[in-house]
């Protein structure tokens, strides 16, 4: 399966829509022909948008690397913190130019979804600056350095089909489904729907055609490409021949299918089933190889040890029947009647450069032939012991190779049955911000930055909240939401608490810090006459009630709410009354990122199973700026959902 070129038409308008003010967060590697991209925007949720050699689409899960894509390192260094600016499809073509500027840079990223697939970063003059695969056909040179030229373009542009494009059908004796998909450039899927829905036989010879005929393909052409670039969908995902496939609209009603809420969703689900199936089978291929080197090993220390058990034994043979020589009347191993036994035994007595050796079969012992015959056969049993010894030795080997291969069979046994991906959980409005519900259950919410700041005063202060600044420069603004008119007491002085604990008091452990709360009212969101506001800047006016917070406590918890669970920090009080576990901190000597691993490994050790689900950068974005340690952690009354 692959993206048609009107499915890509849809795609690209959707993408456009829903990535309009994102920037580039962050760009991960999935295997050599993907990557995945963190889009963030600072008043939506983020989105991932999946880029690969075989489509572009939205995803819900994050694959576990795969494999290395050599791309990454170079997408980073020009993508990061670049908005999306524009997306556009050359006509009809499988080929998306996705524009990112910013900071006076502009890059192009072209993503072709044809054959084999290519990712391609260009300059704004279309200078290819990196690319997954480097082309040299005749019609098109592709690699670092070059200029990007598309392929040329293959058959007529569908949204522009007329009666004019019938006029060689007309005249050939080809099937018309076969025709219409090569010179529209359309999948079967699609050709012979849009001749049946003009009730033509797909089989049917182009020269059979009518007048009519064509207007009603034309008409029924219109139809479905219109349906499926607009959005107008009734999307499946259906069995075919080839595994499933999706569908934006219902083209094949008897088919095994399951409806789906939405093109892009049924996208993600079956294009990155193909992604970590590949991976699967990427990871298991390294260890199917392993095992089957081990296995050859095996094999051969088998036959090795029947080899040396056939020669231990043969030699033993020959020593055993020198003690019959002496009743034959042998008295020397080089004696001629000697000889003829010997031979029976596939041995005899050789010299090597004068050195008397008795070979048996291929293997040579050294012997003195003038001594006595039990003094030869003790040399024989000798050589016959070490090579028995051999065999313990090679046995020890194949008994550790036949325990790697179970332990590799194992891994890969445990790697095709593993998910190799993490759904993105879903998240509240009030995650973008500074967040925590007080002790009595009210929504408090707190800028990041000047843009979250701004943000929670422009969009989110209703009538009904308290504004709370900090008594210093560099404070957050903290609203609390759906105030009731008779605010309780701690709950005040949880978010003043907050307000102070979130602004640069923590970072320089400034203590004894006073907060304030205003009306909304009172907020004025533009600078007085010929006065300037920075961002993130309000001038508030009118009475201010002062809250003094005398000590710097802030507590991280894991909060069960909306049916998932959620890190919150703010207030101990709040923290320990609603969190399943808690940990209270107060500035100290550690940066953010080893506060927020000390926090993980207390935290798995209160709850192993609900705090592992969490990564140290979730942590890291609860904390506040500065350093911190932690004085104190438990687990609270409240049980696990």
């Amino acid at each position: 399966m692959g993206l048609a070129g009107i499915e890509l038409t849809f795609l690209v308008s959707e993408i456009s829509k829903q990535t309009s003010g994102y920037y580039v967060n962050n760009i991960y590697s999935i295997n050599q022909d993907s990557i995945l991209l963190k889009l963030h925007h600072p008043e939506k949720p983020d989105l991932f948008l999946v880029i690969s050699s075989i489509g572009m689409w939205f995803t819900g899960i994050k694959i576990d690397p795969i494999e290395e894509n050599k791309m990454v390192r170079r997408l980073r260094d020009d993508l990061l913190r670049l908005k999306i600016v524009k997306i556009e499809q050359m006509g009809v073509e499988r080929i998306a130019y996705m524009t990112f500027a910013g900071f006076d840079k502009e890059f192009v990223l072209i993503c072709e979804f044809f054959g084999d697939g290519n990712i391609l970063l260009c300059n704004k003059e279309l200078k290819v600056l990196a690319l997954l695969h480097s082309i040299a056909v005749r019609h098109r040179e592709l690699h670092v350095s070059s200029t990007y030229i598309p392929p040329p373009q293959k058959g007529l542009n569908i949204f522009d089909i007329s009666e004019e494009n019938f006029t060689e059908l007309k005249t050939v004796s080809t099937s018309i489904a076969k025709w219409f998909g090569r010179t529209f450039g359309l999948p079967s899927k699609y050709s012979e729907t849009i001749l049946r829905s003009a009730k033509i036989d797909p089989d049917a010879t182009g020269n059979s055609l009518t007048e009519n005929n064509i207007k009603d393909i034309i008409s029924s052409a219109k139809a479905l490409t219109q349906d499926i670039v607009t959005g107008n969908h009734d999307p499946i995902i259906a069995r075919t021949e080839d595994g499933f496939d999706v569908y934006p609209v219902n083209i094949i009603p008897d088919s095994e299918q399951e409806k789906i809420p939405s093109f892009i969703e049924g996208l993600d689900r079956v294009f990155s089933k193909v992604l970590l199936e590949k991976g699967r089978a990427t990871k298991t291929s390294s260890l199917d190889k392993k095992i089957a080197d081990l296995q050859s090993k095996i094999d051969e220390q088998t036959k090795a040890i029947s080899l040396v058990k056939e020669k231990s034994e043969k030699i033993s043979d020959v020593a055993k029947a020198l003690f019959t020589f002496a009743s034959l009347g042998i008295t020397r191993i080089d004696d001629p009647a000697a000889a003829e036994i010997l031979k029976s035994h596939n041995a005899e007595l050789i010299k090597e450069r004068g050195v008397p050796f008795l070979k048996i079969d291929s293997e040579k012992i050294q012997i003195r032939p003038e001594s006595s015959f039990p003094a030869i056969a003790s040399t024989l049993f000798d050589e016959a012991k070490k090579q028995s010894a051999a065999i313990e030795s090679i046995g020890s080997l194949r008994k550790r190779n036949q325990k790697e291969i179970e332990k590799l069979k194992s891994q890969s046994d445990t790697t095709k049955s593993a998910s190799f991906f993490t759904e993105f959980r879903k998240k509240e409005w009030f995650e973008r911000y500074r967040w925590f519900f007080t002790s009595d259950g009210l929504l408090a919410i707190g800028g990041r930055d000047s843009s979250s700041n701004s943000a929670i005063i422009r969009k989110q202060l209703g009538k009904n909240d308290k504004v709370f600044h900090a008594e210093i420069f560099g404070s957050p603004f903290f609203v609390l939401k759906d105030a009731p008119e008779n605010i309780p007491f701690d709950t005040l002085n949880e978010v003043a608490s907050a307000t102070v604990c979130f602004s640069r008091a923590w970072r320089e452990a400034m203590y004894g810090m006073n907060a304030y709360w205003i009306n909304p009212d009172q907020v004025k969101k533009a600078a007085p006459s010929g006065q300037f506001l920075s961002r993130g800047s309000f001038v508030l006016e009118g009475h201010k009630n002062f809250i003094k917070a005398p000590t710097l406590r802030l507590a991280v918890g894991i909060l069960y709410h909306d049916e998932r669970y959620v890190i919150m920090c703010g207030p101990p009080e709040a923290v320990k009354k609603i969190c399943i576990c808690y940990a209270v901190i107060e500035p100290g000597s550690n940066d953010m990122t080893e506060t927020a691993k000390r926090l993980r490994i207390e935290f798995i050790r209160l709850q192993e199973d609900i705090a592992k689900q969490f990564d140290i950068d979730d942590f890291v974005r609860a904390l506040p700026a500065g350093e911190s340690h932690i004085t104190e952690t438990g687990n609270t009354k409240v049980e696990p959902a």
